[in-house]
């Protein structure tokens, strides 16, 4: 299954595209859809919106998963965060993509084992788990890629737990 991750933002969106294959995470690709300062917001969320469609149309994802917006005292800065998510899922909805959606806490405790990790733990485990050699550079992708990885262990362990297979593990048995 290939999961499209997705951290939100209004001048940098975050994406990650990992493979999922039983209990093996490979990734397919990653980067930041950016947007310019000093335009319109209408504008910016254009830029955002048409982003996420040609990630969609380029890549085919089965899946979606996007951080839950998190509200910390900037509440100018989330309500940003807010506009970006919201064409953002719509871009996803009009596709008809199951959308999950994950805090950063769910996010860290899946990836690092710690619901209170820092940045730099992340892009560690993040680039561990898909074996890559040179670490990510980008937080914004890192985390893309993270919030992937926690969507494939979620769908795997709810699987497990109702008692079924994962399609790719079928062919095991």
């Amino acid at each position: 299954m290939l999961i499209l991750g997705i951290d939100p933002g209004t001048a940098t969106t975050g994406y990650g595209l990992v493979q999922v294959q039983g209990s093996r995470y490979t990734l397919a690709d990653y980067g930041c859809i950016r947007t310019r300062a000093h335009i319109a917001p209408a504008l910016r969320l254009e830029m955002i919106y048409q982003g996420a469609h040609q990630l969609l149309a380029q890549h085919k994802p089965q899946a979606v998963a996007i951080e839950q917006l998190f509200f910390n005292r900037n509440t100018t800065n989330a309500l940003s965060v807010a506009q970006a998510r919201g064409v953002l899922l719509l871009a996803f909805a009009k596709a008809n993509l199951p959308i999950s959606e994950y805090t950063p806490l769910q996010v860290k405790q899946a990836v690092v084992g710690y619901g209170r990790a820092e940045k730099e733990q992340v892009k560690y485990m993040v680039s561990r788990i898909l074996g890559l050699k040179t670490p990510l550079k980008s937080d914004d992708a890192a985390d893309a890629l993270a919030i992937a990885i926690c969507h494939g262990q979620q769908r795997g362990s709810a699987l497990l737990l109702a008692g079924g297979q994962r399609p790719e593990d079928r062919d095991r048995n």
